[in-house]
């Protein structure tokens, strides 16, 4: 990964991790605060409901015990075979009195209905509905709460089926068994009452339920409903809390929503308040979708800042490396651009003073080393082996005293003419007919010496003649082949020289003799000689060869490689079957065209 990606992703991290953390332990804190809040109001709105079921089941406990004040009454109840019609009739007027004064207690009560031992139905209403008493005692209500030990109850919710109206509607029943004073069964008082009797929804509950969607379920000792809170305020209706029954309300232990519950002494009455998990988190989700857009804006304007951050730190390093790829390449060149004033702009301003540093110390080497290749050029040229001149001016010695003829003028002319090649300005332009020349007289004072034991066979076009080449190149090669290639007087030696135009347009010279030649181990050595030419081309400190060797081989393939540059030097050739064979390479340079320019030449 690039360092900007890794600086933009770190600064990212660094900032977006923090912030949502921070996110979602304030959104969980916040979940756990509200269910916390609602489960305390639920708890606070179940114990008002708990006390105000006490109070009206304390209340219809006393309601329904007052009727036993009148227990004459009560006790005679179903023994009508023994009277006249005239008391049957005043006792029918004064329990219709008596169901009517406790009707009027309540406003709430519906009907008062009261079942004698005999099951003779009394019935008051306060409304147009009747009751048929076939009907209502074929009830299965009916029937469980006669059969039950429960003096006072209260009944489940159940239909209006033995209503002569025919009205729809859910119903709740509140009754007493009647005791006489002995003890014995004398009937049963009813009272139906409309369940929104036993709840009255307050403005805190509607407003709570709409926020929270709370529903109170209010059931008996028989897990039976009495009272639903959603079908009290019209969002279901009764008859499907009817035909569901204790099923509707949904199991305590459902995770998905928060149930508290209470119970009424009296009774025993179960309350449960309800409050969906989700309804409760509808707000707080609201406000985690908020947190969500607030974090990807927050991510976006992070990651702008962050690439604007990381750009401005690597930009100047960016720089920084390409001037450096570019000093690789060999441009040393500072960067311009204005830098800050902090670490990085500090390294680069040290870097551009490296580079002004560097630039003008490579400059001065420049410099320092072309004029090292001059003095060693030109301390290469100068180094003549006298050695040649003493033997041979030895020999015109010899041969004035012995002959006195004139075969001695005519070495001292080659002698001369030699030297006024080879000793020529430096800078005068030297050309490879003036080497030839050179290489011909010095074989001539050989012949001279050695009674015409060489030939020397030149095939050199004309044309590559006419192209220059650095002095003392040819004559060296040919003197080290008579040094150590001649058999002596019995044999003649044949050296040839050859030019020819090689492929990539470079002049090629190759220089051979058919002598002794040489062994491998000496061709090996020879060889490696020549490969370190290379290396000891910028060398001015004399190199620790063994004397007697003149210029040598070696000092041909330096000069060559100083002059022409190091794809250029001397080589042996292997595939020569007798003697020893030398090839080199120059670049082709015509020489001048002009008269003028000719006889401005060595010669």
């Amino acid at each position: 990964m690039k360092f900007q990606n890794k600086l933009m992703l770190g600064y990212l991290l660094i900032c977006i991790i923090p912030l949502v953390s921070v996110s979602v332990v304030i959104f969980r804190q916040s979940a756990v605060e509200l269910e916390s809040s609602s489960q305390e109001f639920a708890a606070l709105y179940t114990s008002q409901i708990r006390t105000s079921l006490e109070n009206l089941m304390q209340e219809y406990d006393k309601l329904t015990k007052s009727v036993l004040i009148d227990n004459q009454l009560i006790y005679k109840l179903g023994d009508e075979r023994n009277r006249s019609i005239d008391e049957v009739i005043v006792q029918r007027v004064a329990v219709q009195r008596l169901l009517m004064r406790v009707a009027l207690l309540k406003p709430e009560i519906g009907t008062v209905m009261l079942i004698d031992r005999d099951e003779r139905v009394y019935q008051y209403s306060t409304n147009t509905g009747t009751v048929g008493e076939a009907a209502l005692l074929s009830q299965p209500w009916y029937k469980r709460v006669r059969e039950a030990d429960d003096t006072f109850f209260i009944t489940g919710l159940h239909d209006r089926s033995y209503y002569n109206d025919s009205e729809e509607g859910a119903i709740v029943t509140v009754g007493r068994v009647l005791l006489s004073s002995e003890g014995a069964y004398a009937g049963i008082l009813l009272i139906d009452l409309d369940p929104f009797a036993l709840l009255q929804l307050d403005e805190d509950f509607v407003s709570a339920r709409d926020k929270y969607g709370m529903s109170v379920t209010i059931r008996n000792r028989r897990e039976e409903i009495l009272y639903q809170s959603d079908a009290a305020s019209g969002r279901v209706r009764w008859q499907e809390v009817l035909e569901r029954g204790s099923a509707y309300s949904q199991d305590p232990g459902d995770r998905g929503r928060i149930v508290l519950s209470g119970r009424t002494e009296l009774g025993n009455l179960l309350i449960q308040t309800e409050i969906p998990r989700e309804k409760l988190l509808s707000n707080i989700n609201k406000i985690k979708g908020v947190t969500v857009i607030v974090i990807l804006a927050s991510c976006l304007i992070l990651t702008l800042m962050s690439l604007a951050l990381s750009y401005t730190v690597t930009r100047p390093i960016k720089e920084l490396r390409r001037s450096m790829k570019e000093a690789e390449a060999g441009r040393y060149l500072p960067i311009e651009k204005k830098q800050a004033g902090d670490e990085i702009g500090s390294l680069v301003g040290s870097y551009n003073k490296m580079i002004v540093t560097i630039r003008t110390l490579i400059e001065d080497v420049y410099i320092g080393e072309i004029k090292h290749r001059r003095a060693k050029l030109v301390a290469l040229q100068n180094q003549i082996n006298p050695h040649m001149l003493y033997n041979t001016l030895e020999s015109i010695r010899m041969k004035a005293l012995v002959n006195d003829d004139e075969e001695a003028a005519d070495m001292i002319k080659i002698l001369a003419r030699m030297f006024r090649l080879v000793l020529g300005k430096e800078g005068k332009w030297h050309s490879i007919k003036h080497e030839l020349e050179y290489t011909e007289n010095y074989v001539r004072l050989q012949n001279l010496r050695f009674d015409n034991k060489f030939l020397l066979d030149i095939r050199v076009p004309e044309e590559i003649q006419r192209c220059s080449i650095i002095p003392l190149v040819f004559q060296p090669i040919v003197e080290n082949s008579i040094n150590h290639g001649f058999e002596g007087y019995g044999r003649t030696m044949n050296i040839r020289i050859e030019g020819s135009v090689a492929d990539g347009g470079e002049i090629r010279i190759r220089i051979s003799d058919d002598g002794v030649g040489m062994t491998e181990e000496t061709r090996r050595k020879l060889t490696i000689l020549l490969e370190e030419a290379g290396l000891d081309k910028y060398k001015l400190e004399p190199t620790d060869e063994p004397g007697g060797k003149g210029l040598g081989l070696k000092n041909i393939a330096e000069r060559l490689k100083l002059h022409y540059g190091d794809r250029y030097g001397l080589s042996l050739d292997p595939a020569s079957a007798r003697g020893v064979a030398v090839e080199f390479l120059i670049p082709r340079s015509e020489g001048p065209t002009s008269i003028t320019e000719a006889r401005r030449g060595p010669g």
